[in-house]
């Protein structure tokens, strides 16, 4: 059996959320110890402790000098990637930035009976890093979600951080996407060491405002060791897909979006939601027919066995109610009227309707954000967007007689708090008697 088979008649829906979760693995300490250690030697030592991890962690070695990424690797990268994989590239930033671009928050006012001003204003974080991991591929996709709402919400420095290659290098792929963002800022350096740069600063790499992008566990350690000192985005887990699907939904279809998804890592969750026995075992098929020719076959096979699973449910309301339990990163709803379940669905990171929009679409050229809460999170938190790379700050103008309508109530709540300063500090400007 590829993957496990649950149902909710043996098991109830509170039975099957409970079957399918997913705790936060328990972080070995003596992980918490060795990112702790970096931290603090890079916060101590700057970039002699990033060259001395990036020689130990990755196998090479630099000079401080050759940290950042000249322009001129930036231009022979962008020349060495084919004109279509350009083009991708382009069409990918512009509707990212266009979808974006509607969500941006905007400064505004408003003005009371007495004259008084009470607003918002928005403003661009100054510098902001972003972390694009290396390892099992290449992900420019990722660099594009991550540096361009921050560009659409008027962010001026987005500095880049990526583990070297062998060689030393960043992938081609990875510096042409860079400059189809915009960045011109780069460095060779990966793992909880770049994050401490980022965080703290060196020497070569200044510190910025804001850490995003995602990571393995000691990025993400890291990541929420230095929160208070920077700021981040969120803490991302390994990545997942759950698909509720009705009898006429296509078994290939489905089976190669959860192999898309298996294909990540062996930690990848794909699953399953239908009241369709029969779709169900046509799914199975599909995904061991699928699985022969597969390029990641070792990865997508132990994902689907250890995390994967094939719900058969009484219906599809049933099949809504345990996503929602499950607050995945992806969903999709490959049923014949999709928007007629979408105002049930209440706790999803993406949302993906049809048979004919796949996960992957969103992955890479659609236009919102790729970069999702994870392991139920998304019960409270967003995807990555330009709400992240801005700050509000409230902005109030109060006129004499708005103080002194609001002068009674000032009063009465700071004798409640035994606050008596506070209260003096505005009946001083009305010249009352204390």
């Amino acid at each position: 059996m590829i993957a496990r088979r649950l149902e909710t008649r043996a098991l109830g829906v509170e039975g099957v959320i409970q079957a399918l979760d997913r705790s936060p693995e328990r972080v070995d300490p003596a992980i918490h110890r060795d990112v702790e250690t970096i931290l603090s030697a890079v916060r101590s030592r700057g970039d002699d402790a990033l060259l001395e991890f990036t020689q130990r962690f990755d196998g090479v070695r630099l000079t401080a000098k050759e940290l950042a990424i000249s322009q001129g690797e930036f231009e022979s990268a962008a020349a060495s990637i084919a004109a279509d994989a350009l083009a991708a590239l382009s069409y990918a930033r512009d509707r990212i930035a266009e979808y974006h671009r509607r969500a941006l928050p905007t400064s505004w006012w408003i003005e009371d009976q007495h004259g008084s001003l009470l607003g918002q204003q928005v403003r661009p974080l100054d510098r902001i890093g972003i972390y694009v991991p290396g390892g099992r591929a290449v992900y420019p996709s990722t660099l594009l979600m991550t540096a361009v709402p921050a560009r659409v919400a008027g962010v001026q420095e987005i500095v880049l951080v990526s583990p070297p290659r062998p060689d030393g290098s960043l992938h081609p792929a990875l510096l042409a996407a860079a400059q189809v963002a915009g960045i011109s800022e780069a460095y060779r350096v990966g793992g909880a060491q770049a994050v401490a740069a980022l965080a703290y600063g060196t020497a070569t790499i200044r510190r910025v405002d804001k850490i995003v992008g995602p990571g393995n566990i000691y990025v993400a350690l890291a990541k929420a060791k230095v929160f208070g000192q920077v700021g981040i985005d969120m803490l991302a887990g390994p990545s997942e897909v759950v698909v509720v699907a009705d009898a006429g939904a296509d078994p290939a279809w489905i089976a190669a979006d959860l192999l898309a998804q298996a294909e990540h890592d062996p930690m990848a969750r794909s699953l399953l939601l239908s009241p369709s026995v029969p779709l169900i075992a046509a799914v199975e098929s599909e995904l061991e027919r699928q699985l022969e020719s597969a390029s990641r076959r070792e990865t997508a096979l132990k994902s689907l066995q250890s995390n994967g699973a094939l719900v058969v449910t009484r219906d599809l309301d049933e099949a809504v109610e345990i996503a929602n339990g499950l607050a995945p990163e992806h969903l999709e709803l490959q049923v014949a009227n999709p928007f007629e379940l979408l105002p049930r669905v209440r706790h999803a990171g993406a949302i993906f309707l049809g048979r004919h929009t796949p996960e992957v679409i969103g992955d890479y050229v659609a236009g919102p954000n790729h970069v999702l809460p994870t392991g139920g999170t998304a019960r409270f938190s967003s995807p990555l967007g330009v709400e992240d790379f801005v700050k509000r700050s409230s902005v109030i103008h109060y006129s004499q007689q708005g103080l002194e309508e609001a002068w009674p109530h000032v009063r009465a709540l700071t004798q409640m708090e035994g606050l008596h300063a506070h209260g003096e500090a505005a009946r001083i400007r009305l010249q009352e008697p204390s």
